[in-house]
């Protein structure tokens, strides 16, 4: 046990996060994401699967702990809703609020087609698959940099 990490981040999912640089891509999806397909094209091979009774709880967690890159304009990204791009799901709004709340401002999620989505899932370091079988909980997050002090 470590104080004040949260206990969704595992070591499996720490030592990721650590790994990644930045412009490094993570993987965030749902249950019913094709996750081992995905993982395999992916710098770590297997999907990383964490226990949480929602998306957002694990986002929350991993935020904790990842800078989101502010050098692009598109860091953090969903699967778009098939037949309507511009819906936004309750498992959507659920983590968009949780980013926004890590950030301190609104940082709108953008939408990506969903085979446009698992093509830019199999360029990720690495999937992080939640046991939330909500259709849509799907997401890239970006990994930023932290600037040293001085």
């Amino acid at each position: 046990m470590l104080k004040n990490i949260d206990p969704l981040l595992n070591a499996d999912l720490l030592w990721v996060l650590a790994a990644m640089g930045h412009g490094d891509d993570l993987a965030l999806v749902d249950a019913n994401h094709p996750a081992d397909t995905v993982a395999s094209h992916c710098i770590i091979k297997k999907p990383l699967r964490v226990s949480a009774s929602s998306m957002a709880e694990v986002a929350r967690a991993i935020l904790t702990v990842f800078p989101i890159d502010d050098f692009t304009a598109d860091p953090v990204r969903r699967m778009e809703v098939v037949g309507d791009a511009a819906a936004v799901p309750a498992i959507q709004r659920e983590v968009q609020a949780v980013i926004d709340a890590a950030q301190g401002r609104a940082l709108p999620l953008v939408g990506i087609e969903r085979f446009a989505f698992y093509d830019a899932a199999k360029k990720a370091f690495a999937v992080v698959q939640i046991n939330d079988a909500r259709p849509y909980g799907c997401f890239l997050l970006r990994k930023g940099v932290i600037a040293a002090a001085g």
